[in-house]
């Protein structure tokens, strides 16, 4: 009668354990509040939308700052073909370094969402100074009398390149994290998610390009035709729009834990396995040092599979 009453309750308990899988999250993602998260609520393709209207909004944004740059500082800014040029291509180099500060901060201490939301916010400011330099006749040099063009003055160029290096400090929190919070949204563990994220990544670069072709058509005519003023301003309201679209999402979305930089982790591979070059590994990968996967799901991280590879 015990074994029979002790059969039952391992039958109750494995029933429930399965209904908790299907009903939450097996990666470890949490909620806004950091608890467990119901598949049923949150996620998937109910949050995707806000991701990729944000993705949509920033990259119009950014096109729409850096596609006719080089036309904006010869033209408003008095600069020579060279200087601008050069100018330009120093801060889009910028733009590309950023990311290792945005991704470094998402990965060891703040996390993706709040990574994105301060970023962005940054990003906002640059853009709106940016857009008020082009506005205020006092923020820019005078018109050319002939061929005198007066050069912008020190305080001009602070006042703008001030915002054009804030958008390149705000894209380094943006384009490492959001494609990757966009892929947070789908469990792993889950067959049926994982399959939905390879076509989530077909809309983010579909979003991209939509951004990217409405500013290269429509806002560098606005810029050309009606006035920098109004060209700047346009980018800078969508971005605006970008970040109230992301903050709009937030009890939808799915969070994942900081569990320290990748960078950390790789240093910490190169001295062990210096320090232990001399060492025999053994035939049976079950004598590997291995962490539970119980503890990889809770601290958020995934195992790599072992392989017989690199040996």
């Amino acid at each position: 009668m015990a074994t029979q009453d002790d059969h039952l309750l391992h039958l109750e308990d494995s029933l429930l354990q399965r209904r908790n899988d299907e009903e939450y999250t097996g990666d470890g993602s949490v909620d806004y509040h950091g608890q467990p998260v119901k598949k049923s609520a949150t996620g998937n393709w109910r949050a995707c939308p806000f991701i990729l209207g944000t993705e949509c909004c920033e990259r119009l944004a950014y096109y729409g700052i850096a596609k006719n740059l080089v036309n904006y500082l010869t033209s408003n800014m008095h600069e020579g073909n060279v200087t601008a040029a050069r100018n330009v291509n120093g801060w889009a180099g910028t733009c590309y370094l950023t990311p290792l500060i945005g991704a470094y901060l998402a990965d060891a201490y703040w996390g993706r969402y709040r990574t994105i939301s301060v970023f962005s916010t940054i990003y906002f400011i640059g853009m709106l100074t940016l857009s008020i330099s082009a506005l205020a006749p006092a923020l820019r040099p005078a018109e050319c009398v002939g061929s005198v063009c007066p050069a912008a003055t020190p305080a001009q160029n602070a006042i703008f390149f001030g915002g054009l290096y804030l958008i390149a400090l705000g894209t380094g929190g943006i384009k490492p994290c959001v494609s990757t919070f966009g892929a947070d949204q789908f469990d792993d563990t889950d067959p049926d998610e994982r399959v939905k994220k390879g076509s989530f990544f077909n809309w983010f670069y579909f979003s991209i390009n939509i951004g990217s072709l409405v500013s290269s058509s429509l806002i560098v005519w606005i810029q050309e035709n009606v006035g920098w003023g109004i060209g700047f301003g346009i980018p800078a309201l969508f971005m605006g729009v970008a970040i109230t679209c992301f903050l709009s999402g937030t009890p939808l979305y799915r969070f994942q834990n900081p569990t320290g930089s990748p960078l950390t982790r790789m240093c910490q591979v190169i001295v062990a396995s210096l320090q232990k070059r001399k060492l025999a590994v053994p035939q049976d990968s079950n004598h590997l040092y291995e962490t539970q996967d119980k503890l990889l799901t809770t601290g958020g991280t995934r195992k790599l599979e072992h392989t017989e590879g690199m040996m």
